[in-house]
């Protein structure tokens, strides 16, 4: 019989940073939706040493972890099989042909596209887009995406071979009316001067720009499969400060109905 080999668990290097604080209306793969979105590394591992030649890099792999998952797992409470959204949630497979949230490890593998490497106050903030994760997210390693061995040009993807086709969204006048109230139309005269205020901006201020990003995530609808014949009912997605109301109305589309700020 063989030993079981014990593990230590990875440190944290950092946490990600991003409008969504919740999973419901998270990308269920990356780059589906550009996204921006910061990495704020912690002590020791944000000396800006530990950077140099990133920058000549035009994305990167995330191994993190999948830090809002109730389950503790463990070879007592392993599940072998899940239902993935794209199979209509009700198809079961086994747990290592999906990309499923609920692991043995609880940790996840995302590519991600480097905007920009922010050092601020001595401290290195990585600007991302594309990331399929929430945030308060723990990063646990950070490497360079090589196109010439990562990009395999024949490989096959079972029951996943395209991008979904993305739902039309439309909104109504009044959720039009709420948006604009709630516009932070200051945030580009302001410079960040610190590692707080560039988290903010991703995090907290609502902008112009976040509107088109709203629509692309509900676009992608994240209603639960099994959910997505429903008409006139209401699901909600917090994004930055602000609650989100959308339903699939008669025509068939995805129509956001309230944009409400968080109390």
């Amino acid at each position: 019989m063989s030993k079981q080999i014990q593990t230590h668990m990875s440190p944290i290097i950092g946490y990600h940073r991003a409008p969504l604080s919740q999973k419901f209306g998270a990308p269920r793969q990356p780059n589906l939706v550009a996204l921006m979105s910061a990495i704020e590394m912690i002590a020791p591992f944000d000396t800006p040493a530990a950077f140099v030649g990133l920058e000549g890099f035009s994305h990167l792999w995330l191994s993190w972890q999948f830090h809002h998952n109730k389950d503790t797992y463990n070879s007592q409470s392993f599940r072998p099989q899940v239902r993935p959204p794209r199979l209509g949630g009700n198809q079961k497979i086994g747990v290592f042909a999906s990309r499923s949230m609920y692991r043995p490890s609880q940790m996840g593998l995302s590519v991600v596209k480097l905007e920009r490497i922010d050092v601020v106050a001595g401290r290195v903030i990585l600007i991302i887009s594309g990331a399929d994760i929430i945030d308060a997210t723990p990063i646990i390693d950070i490497k360079p995406y090589i196109a010439y061995s990562d990009s395999i040009e024949h490989a096959t993807s079972g029951f996943a071979p395209a991008a979904p086709t993305p739902s039309a969204v439309t909104m109504t006048v009044n959720a039009q009316e709420q948006f604009a109230v709630l516009v932070d139309s200051d945030i580009k005269s302001r410079v960040p001067i610190s590692s707080k205020s560039v988290i903010e901006d991703i995090q907290q201020r609502l902008v112009a720009t976040d509107l088109p990003l709203i629509k692309a995530l509900i676009a992608q609808d994240p209603r639960p499969a099994y959910r997505r014949n429903e008409i006139n009912t209401s699901f909600t997605m917090r994004y930055k400060t602000v609650d989100v109301s959308f339903c699939q109305v008669a025509t068939g589309e995805l129509q956001i109905s309230s944009v409400v700020e968080v109390v």
